[in-house]
């Protein structure tokens, strides 16, 4: 029906978009790797933290039971 044709932007334009590109890229894992991911981990651990503290506050401490 329709045939598309692939547009051609001027080197300068490729240049620049691949460039600004590039910068996002590298932004992006920066974000990843500073910001992201030890976030992650720290809530994944207080998660952890937070739900032995319940489990613990309903079922008692663990150890031998005392009689």
């Amino acid at each position: 029906m329709f045939e598309l044709t692939k547009y051609q932007m001027p080197p300068a334009v490729e240049t620049r978009e691949k460039s600004r590109r590039r910068r996002m890229e590298v932004f992006a894992f920066l974000f990843l790797a500073a910001v992201f991911i030890p976030a992650l981990a720290v809530a994944t651990v207080g998660a952890f933290g937070f739900t032995v503290w319940i489990y613990q506050t309903i079922a008692g401490p663990p150890g031998p039971p005392e009689h």
